[in-house]
């Protein structure tokens, strides 16, 4: 199977304004390991809301920056630990990051992860020195950009991760909600959990966004919660018929038609959101540790043995 449906070249990244001074920075299309980040342009600095995964990227990313403000980066902040969105941050040296504590602690003890090898073995990631967060907080941390409050919260739960983050901007009604929402890719729940990211998607919606600039995926407004709620459903019910089938989750993924789910990009995440699913059904909590080696093996399988895309 397909892994993603690509059109090459990729478009290049993009700038957009969201609200006055607040901006995404778009990446297609979105795939693994090529995420959304943003920032705040205010009078005295720069707040940056995540890194990109590649130094080309992260550069690329500085330099979008600079042809909207000149002034200097004074803050980044990391929506949750992984790669896509934390290993540019030692090209913000001046900055002051800043993330929940579970995301220091992830990037401590992961190093540079060795599961990277499960993709396609031409990403050119150029140098990787990780530099976790060091200023950290358990619930979560107001931030000022001039008069702009922004509040980074973490989501309480695990749901994409363990150490989830959003920044939400009340007065302007725009949240960067990080990989808590994906946009037209497939979402993955793998280190994280399926009815902890279902909680969190309803702690989203109590917000009442009004813009939200996704972790990976065109900006899109509250309808996009919806769609994310309605795939980890659809990977709930599947678990329950695979388990009580007696299959496995890659027999599981196998043999079920993914519908209206089969246009997303990275199909094979139904895999490892379905060892997720099993485990949780299992009885594990959410959050809990599982094999991850085995689950992105039965990925690799489910796509045909073959290494998993990436563009980045």
């Amino acid at each position: 199977m397909s892994s993603s449906s690509h059109d090459h070249p990729l478009p290049p990244p993009r700038v957009e304004e969201v609200s006055d001074g607040v901006y995404a920075y778009l990446q297609p299309d979105g795939s693994w390991w090529i995420n959304n980040t943003g920032f705040l342009a205010g009078r005295r600095g720069v707040v940056c809301v995540d890194a990109c995964s590649t130094e080309r990227r992260t550069r690329a990313f500085r330099e979008a920056i600079g042809k909207v403000s000149d002034r200097p980066v004074t803050t980044l902040i990391n929506t949750h630990h992984h790669g896509d969105h934390t290993f540019g941050n030692w090209l913000f040296p001046e900055a002051t990051i800043v993330g929940h504590e579970g995301v220091r602690e992830r990037i401590l003890a992961d190093g540079v992860p060795t599961y990277r090898a499960a993709w396609s073995p031409d990403v050119e990631w150029g140098a990787l020195d990780l530099v976790p967060p060091f200023l950290t907080y358990t619930d979560g941390v107001t931030v000022h950009s001039d008069e702009l409050r922004c509040d980074v919260r973490h989501i309480g739960v695990a749901a994409h991760t363990t150490n989830d983050s959003v920044v939400w901007i009340p007065e302007r009604r725009v949240l960067f909600s990080g990989d808590l929402v994906f946009n037209g890719g497939t979402p993955f729940v793998l280190m994280g959990s399926v009815t902890g990211s279902i909680e969190a998607l309803g702690r989203l919606r109590e917000l009442g966004a009004e813009t939200i600039v996704p972790g990976h995926g065109d900006v899109c407004g509250p309808e996009a919660i919806d769609r994310m709620e309605a795939y980890l459903r659809f990977v709930l019910d599947t678990a329950e018929r695979g388990r009580a089938a007696g299959l496995s989750p890659l027999e599981t993924a196998r043999e079920t038609d993914l519908g209206e789910w089969a246009g997303l990009t990275d199909t094979e995440r139904i895999v490892g959101n379905l060892h997720r699913a099993f485990a949780e059904l299992d009885g594990l909590p959410p959050g809990g540790d599982i094999d991850l080696a085995a689950a992105v093996l039965d990925m690799i399988t489910y796509n045909g043995g073959r290494p998993l895309s990436c563009f980045a």
